[in-house]
């Protein structure tokens, strides 16, 4: 058992092989390989219906691919990991599940709600103290403790984005997905999501971000995966990624790639 224990805490936090995604006889997603380890930070990078969100629902199982004797994706060494040990590993945020947030309740009922996995306090249960207090924790560790008692239907499209970040906060995820974590926010709200992830990363989480923008590639972000026709197009560190003739290929048109302090920008070159 000591053995069993010591080879997964070694193993990839996730790893995929030969991995293919088949619907209505398609591939939408084929991975020969793929390893994140514990406490690694990647970006995907990609253009729309390329497959990434495809990639980030086959590590929360959220879609299964086709059968091989050996497990396709493994999470630490698990071939069937139970999925309760992936969602407390994982915590994810995106736009989607931005748009289904249609509820009036003050903030920090969402953020509570994220102990329980509900959208808001929950119908059974007890809410605790020590539960309201772990929500403003998480509030006041995005720098939004202001926002805890304001109706998230009155808030803006950044503020609501930063609650759901913290909404996962509070249970502890040693991984977060931000999957188009800036899509439909405006100059302000891009700044204040990019700075939660860079908060998140000084704590020492994992991120994994999916993109089509290298504006939201963080600078504790060093590796680029790029994905392309449904297939992993490049994977390395990020100044190799993030070049004129990389991303020009990648997205068929020709790019300028400009790059300050550690953040990078992207333009067309006409």
């Amino acid at each position: 058992m000591a053995d069993t224990t010591a080879a997964r805490a070694e193993a990839p936090l996730f790893e995929i092989n030969d991995a293919q995604v088949v619907r209505s006889d398609r591939t939408i997603l084929a991975v020969d390989h793929f390893e994140l380890a514990a406490g690694e930070h990647v970006a995907l990078l990609g253009p729309n219906g390329a497959g990434k969100s495809t990639f980030i629902q086959l590590l929360t199982r959220e879609i299964m691919p086709l059968y091989r004797d050996e497990a396709p994706v493994r999470f630490r060494g698990a071939a069937r990991p139970l999925l309760s040990d992936i969602r407390s590993t994982l915590g994810v945020v995106s736009s989607t599940m931005h748009e289904q947030v249609r509820v009036h309740l003050p903030a920090l009922e969402i953020v509570v709600g994220g102990i329980f996995g509900t959208l808001g306090l929950p119908m059974r249960g007890e809410v605790t103290e020590a539960h309201r207090a772990t929500g403003m924790d998480a509030l006041e560790r995005l720098g939004i403790a202001d926002l805890a008692e304001q109706d998230i239907m009155t808030m803006s499209t950044g503020q609501v984005r930063r609650v759901l970040v913290a909404r996962e906060l509070v249970r502890d995820p040693q991984v977060l997905v931000f999957d188009e974590p800036c899509t439909g926010l405006d100059p302000e709200g891009m700044y204040h999501v990019r700075d939660t992830m860079r908060t998140l990363a000084d704590e020492g989480r994992s991120l994994v971000l999916v993109t089509h923008y290298p504006e939201d590639i963080i600078p504790a972000i060093d590796r680029v995966l790029l994905i392309k026709d449904a297939s992993i197009f490049a994977d390395g560190k990020k100044s190799d990624m993030l070049r004129d003739d990389v991303l020009s290929d990648l997205f068929d048109v020709p790019l300028v790639v400009g790059e300050n302090d550690g953040w990078y920008s992207l333009r067309g070159r006409y």
